[in-house]
């Protein structure tokens, strides 16, 4: 029974250790930090985002961190997390989510397509307007085009791969 309290004993003590750490080191929040000021005579910045057969035209600016799509909230127009998420992944990779309003149109495909469409041209748009943060975008693989497309449907077959049964007789 001794042997058990011990045990107890040195898990709480690392636990407190760990949650002592945990306070003492200074986190950055996404939030935390500031975007950069515009240059003079722009009030955009924009990026062009494409994805199978999305296109996304993103403008951002500093302000208060709203997203809107196709003049509509962000949580109204994309109807799962995940695609919220991977829209906004270039603003947390950054550290800069809540720092800038991000505006976007964006027209074709589907909704997932789309989503990456923006994540694209919001990384774009950002690379552009702080260029010391293009190697952590990069890193992240946000500024890279995902050139798969739909595959075209071939003359004299059902589909794109999907061929007539073949009889010999």
């Amino acid at each position: 029974m001794a042997e058990k309290d011990t045990k107890k004993e040195k898990k709480q003590q690392e636990s407190d250790k760990t949650t002592d750490l945990a306070q003492e080191a200074p986190v950055e929040n996404a939030a935390s930090r500031t975007a950069p000021p515009l240059p003079r005579d722009v009030h955009y910045i924009c990026g062009t985002g494409r994805r199978k057969s999305s296109v996304a035209r993103v403008r951002i600016c500093p302000g208060s961190g709203k997203f809107i799509v196709n003049d509509r909230d962000m949580h109204e127009y994309f109807p799962t997390n995940a695609c919220r998420d991977k829209s906004k992944a270039p603003l947390k990779t950054v550290h800069m989510y809540g720092s800038y309003d991000v505006f976007v149109n964006v027209y074709g495909g589907g909704v997932t397509g789309q989503a990456d469409a923006i994540s694209l041209g919001l990384a774009r748009a950002l690379a552009r307007h702080i260029p010391e943060e293009e190697y952590n975008l990069r890193e992240q693989g946000l500024l890279t085009r995902d050139a798969r497309i739909k595959e075209r449907q071939k003359p004299g077959q059902p589909g794109a791969r999907k061929s007539f049964r073949y009889s010999k007789r």
